[in-house]
């Protein structure tokens, strides 16, 4: 089973949204997902089964904070801030992100040399 848009990897989803939240500041979720999404290059797909819950735990990790506000078209929505613990949280996350992409990338490169 083969698709065009590949998954988001576990443990990736609360770096992109605590980035994108300390990047852009306060979103609601769907303007959230949107954002990760352009970033991607409309690559990654964001559903509200992925996202929300997501969302949901980082707020119950005290990494983000939530409150309700009026979107564009006056719609009653839940805005997403970053707090001062998940600015933290964003640094670790960020560096085991690059350690992690670092060793698998050696993985990738050791398979392309010739044994």
């Amino acid at each position: 089973m083969s698709t065009d848009r590949p998954d988001v990897l576990h443990g990736t989803l609360a770096l992109m949204i605590l980035r994108t939240l300390d990047t852009l500041g306060s979103l609601h979720g769907y303007g959230l997902a949107r954002r990760i999404e352009q970033i991607s290059g409309n690559v990654l797909q964001l559903n509200q089964g992925t996202l929300y819950p997501a969302l949901l735990k980082l707020e119950h990790l005290g990494w983000i904070t939530s409150k309700w506000g009026a979107s564009e078209n006056n719609r009653r929505a839940r805005y997403y801030t970053i707090s001062r613990v998940g600015r933290k949280q964003l640094k670790a996350e960020a560096d085991s992100w690059s350690r992690t992409s670092a060793i698998v990338e050696r993985f990738v490169k050791a398979s392309e040399d010739p044994a």
